[in-house]
């Protein structure tokens, strides 16, 4: 049986990405796309050989099983809470929302609907951190006292975000910039290794200055409900990835 997916907003600089590795798999087809940029929608239909509708057509239409919301962070909350009402099984690009509060109103929604839920989060499913999740719950590294993680690539350096995806660089629209995007999949990794975070604190810097206004990059200082201190080290200006 094949699953019919629609992917509702197409902004997010991994939609390409989506696209190529979804078009591989014989049991999911995406059937229809949404984007409130009619052009952007037309071309990412074309890709898929899908139909572009509007997405509260599609949120009706029940074959389809969940919807891929890759929308610009600002209008995130809409859509997803108009997918949880709908009852759709739904991934969202993160961050899920702009700040704490638009966050807890949509995990609420998505909590109520009990629908199947994902963000972009994936550094849990990597085997070499599934290992050190197991070796750490294990005891096998002894008393653990502190960790520090460093998430990086060349974005802001060569330019990724000149084009299509300069939102992503304005905190307005994407909800942060390079140590936001990069430094929140650390915090999500040590969250689920070590537990919660009792304190936190972290300096952000516009770095090379390609994005006016951007955190670039930045580090971050955590201490854990158990005692390790925690150092995040995240942004779009490294030479070595």
């Amino acid at each position: 049986m094949t699953l019919q997916l629609a992917i509702i907003g197409a902004a997010h600089i991994h939609v390409p990405g989506f696209i190529r590795m979804l078009g591989k798999r014989s049991d999911v087809r995406i059937t229809h796309v949404w984007d409130h940029d009619a052009t952007r929608a037309a071309r990412r239909a074309s890709e898929l050989s899908a139909r572009v509708e509007d997405y509260k057509v599609i949120l009706a239409d029940p074959v389809i099983a969940g919807v891929i919301i890759c929308s610009e962070t600002d209008r995130h909350e809409p859509l997803v809470m108009a997918a949880a009402k709908a009852r759709k099984a739904m991934f969202v690009e993160k961050p899920l929302g702009l700040n704490r509060d638009d966050a807890l109103r949509m995990a609420a929604a998505i909590e109520s609907g009990g629908v199947i839920f994902q963000t972009g989060y994936f550094m849990r499913s990597l085997g070499i951190n599934r290992f050190l999740k197991e070796q750490v719950d294990r005891g096998s590294f002894g008393k653990i006292t502190r960790v520090r993680v460093s998430n990086v690539h060349e974005g802001a350096l060569a330019g990724w975000f000149d084009t299509e995806w300069r939102w992503m660089a304005d905190a307005a629209q994407a909800g942060c910039g390079g140590f936001g995007d990069l430094g929140t999949h650390v915090l999500d990794l040590l969250l689920w290794m070590f537990g919660d975070v009792r304190r936190a604190t972290a300096t952000i810097t516009n770095g090379i200055e390609r994005y006016p206004g951007c955190d670039e990059c930045g580090e971050g200082l955590l201490e854990f409900e158990s005692g390790i201190i925690g150092t995040i080290a995240a942004g779009w200006d490294d030479v070595a990835n």
